[in-house]
């Protein structure tokens, strides 16, 4: 009886080679997104950042997996380049982002149709804002000068909860509107491979006003928050 072959198609060959431009190509774009988003109200020394709807993009379409290693390849990219808070802040931004996108991607793996992604998308809020809280605590009193330990406890409840909800939340808002049409085009270039499941191809109006209007409720907290209005 033979051994069997493990040699590689061209097919599979050149498959790897797309999923690997790919992933470069989102970590591209999410760093960009990332720079457009410090143009944004910031609350305090925090800022609201929308690279992780192109994030949970990449993670929807690849997996959690392909999440985590955007997540850390655009957290080390803004360390080397414009970040401030050196290896520290990589760290925390690493967690954040992959707190919010892996968890939604996992379940969106899960449960692969529009529900799913609203349960992925809520339950990666929820992991963002548990996350943050813990890891704000433990060390934000490292690099934040003038802030005690006491001091950042006395802003769990206050500044970084409800900052990492708006944040979280818009988020999800626009990574529900962004996904359909972006994976769509990415699908009809080739970039991305077809689907292999048949449900949530239809975006129906309902399913939009939802997402708007959970974009609209999000984006007016964090301008509340944000003291713009």
């Amino acid at each position: 009886m033979s051994a069997p072959s493990m040699t590689r198609t061209p097919s599979q060959d050149r498959m790897d080679t797309k999923t690997i431009v790919s992933l470069a190509m989102l970590t591209g774009i999410a760093y960009i997104v990332m720079l457009l988003s410090k143009m944004m109200p910031s609350v305090m020394f925090l800022d609201f950042d929308f690279k992780d709807v192109i994030i949970c993009i990449g993670g929807f379409t690849f997996g959690p997996f392909a999440a985590a290693i955007i997540s850390i390849l655009v957290a080390f990219i803004e360390m080397i380049t414009i970040s401030t808070t050196g290896p520290i802040g990589f760290v925390m931004n690493a967690l954040a982002t992959c707190a919010f996108c892996c968890t939604a991607s996992f379940l969106y793996k899960k449960m692969h149709s529009k529900m799913g992604a609203v349960i992925g998308l809520a339950c990666g809020v929820i992991c963002l804002v548990a996350v943050m809280l813990l890891w704000n605590y433990l060390i934000t009193p490292l690099y934040m000068t003038g802030f005690s330990r006491a001091d950042v406890a006395a802003l769990l409840p206050t500044l970084f909860l409800p900052f990492n909800l708006a944040k979280g939340g818009m988020n999800m808002a626009a990574t529900l509107l962004l996904y359909p049409p972006v994976v769509g085009a990415l699908r009809r270039s080739g970039v991305v491979p077809p689907s292999q499941s048949h449900q949530g191809k239809k975006f129906s109006a309902g399913f939009l006003l939802f997402s708007l209007a959970l974009l609209a409720t999000f984006v007016v907290f964090a301008l509340v928050l944000a003291g713009v209005i």
